[in-house]
């Protein structure tokens, strides 16, 4: 899917005035102060989103304004905020930053404006497959990717060596659990009550074949869940044995993206599952001086662990995609300004000064991004395997009903998966509170 970056450009130029014909009758010559403001929605980041911002309010030459207004800190509270406002007509829902798992929720009933047809079949080119996924609902694209998200094994090259893992190759949870067992080191892995429980259950399961939710587009009444399938007990068997041999250390109830990181960088610590934010993290902790200068030398990335032995891994995917209110005034307006918020330069400039890894596969051919992020290819890698948390418009529902169920780990029986779709079942039909 890479493509020559100068067609690349001159495709973005078209897409963007095709969006804009409607934007340019509107805005016309307007005196500044009648100039439209887009109000962008923005999950919380270093700046980054603002900046580019204010660089498509400069590329807009007066058609409109951007600015940024920042969403709550934690995933729940974004949602709760963007799905009242929505629901209640707000009109100033311009553009909105959504986590992918809010996207089905917001789309079945209306709540987002339809993809112009030019800028689908843009993003459709210019996405990864794993990006393109956690963007649509009922097979159709409802928004558009702007940055992506994945995990990434990361490994201690000297535990691996003393293990006899060969890391060019890809390589099961199994293994690492015998690893971790033969060399008494610790998985660096997310068992706490939270999202992430939700994140390693699903891939382990899609890594597996199989779907949470297989069949989400149904009516409510007839939604089911899969955790009480072959993927789903194996899912189960391994987070269980990590949890109740102690695997992933005594913090492992509490453990977040954050402790695990900190497991793993420890004299004691050996594989990780986790996002990229981790490599510029460390290499920040050694240059302060609270981590010893050689251990960048020792860690080594490759593609999320399998499941089963010879199927794919399905990597987790997060991310950030771009939709438009409904009831949005200025809708043309908003589609234009994220044609430019979408450029693969941006999503290249967002990398590299964010952390956060570009949608655009063509956005990790920047030497910047080279430069800084060693592990690029792998993480567009990922992210072309990597499967979405379950697209349903029951997502809160299905996801608080695992992390009751499977943290703690060492909680984790051969019944909770049968148990837990149960309980869903009972909660989607309205006999059962979470």
């Amino acid at each position: 899917m890479r493509h020559d970056t100068r067609a690349r450009q001159r495709r973005r130029a078209t897409l963007a005035g095709a969006v804009a014909a409607g934007a340019l009758i509107l805005a016309g010559c307007a005196p500044a102060e009648q100039t439209p403001t887009l109000t962008w929605y923005t999950n919380p980041d270093d700046g980054g989103q603002a900046k580019i911002a204010a660089q498509c309010t400069d590329a807009a030459n007066g058609r409109y304004r951007v600015e940024t207004s920042m969403l709550p800190t934690d995933a729940a509270s974004q949602r709760e905020q963007l799905t009242r406002r929505l629901a209640a007509g707000d009109t100033s829902m311009d553009i909105m930053s959504l986590d992918p798992p809010f996207v089905p929720e917001l789309a079945e009933p209306g709540f987002l404006a339809p993809v112009p047809e030019e800028m689908q079949a843009y993003a459709k080119d210019n996405a990864l497959e794993g990006a393109l996924a956690a963007a649509s609902w009922k097979d159709e694209l409802v928004t558009v990717p702007f940055w992506a998200n994945t995990q990434l094994l990361w490994y201690r090259k000297s535990v691996a060596e003393a293990a006899g893992l060969d890391m060019s190759q890809p390589v099961t949870w199994d293994q690492l659990i015998e690893a971790a067992r033969s060399q008494d080191k610790d998985l660096a892995v997310q068992g706490a009550r939270a999202e992430s429980m939700t994140v390693w259950l699903n891939a382990l399961i899609e890594g597996g074949g199989e779907q949470i939710v297989p069949n989400a587009e149904a009516p409510t009444d007839e939604v089911t869940t899969n955790l009480d399938s072959e993927a789903g007990r194996t899912a189960a068997r391994i987070i269980s044995t990590i949890g109740k041999e102690g695997l992933g250390s005594a913090g492992l109830p509490t453990q977040d993206e954050n402790a695990s990181m900190l497991l793993f960088q420890g004299k004691n610590g050996s594989f990780m599952v986790n996002w990229p934010f981790v490599w510029p993290a460390t290499l920040g902790s050694v240059e302060e001086g609270s981590l010893p200068e050689d251990l960048p030398e020792d860690i080594g990335w490759a593609v999320y662990p399998r499941t089963v032995e010879g199927k794919d891994a399905a990597p987790p995917v997060g991310g950030i995609n771009l939709g438009v209110g409904a009831k949005s005034e200025h809708q043309d307006l908003a589609w234009d300004a994220i044609s430019c918020i979408t450029t693969t330069e941006h999503q290249s400039q967002y990398f590299v000064e964010n952390g956060n890894p570009p949608a655009d596969p063509a956005a990790y051919d920047a030497p910047e991004v080279a430069e800084k992020y060693p592990m690029a290819d792998t993480i567009r890698e990922s992210l072309e395997l990597g499967a979405p948390r379950p697209q349903t418009p029951y997502y809160n529902e299905v996801s608080t009903a695992i992390q009751q169920r499977y943290a703690p780990p060492s909680g984790v029986s051969e019944s909770t998966p049968a148990e837990t779709d149960d309980f869903i079942q009972e909660v989607l039909r309205g006999e059962r509170l979470l």
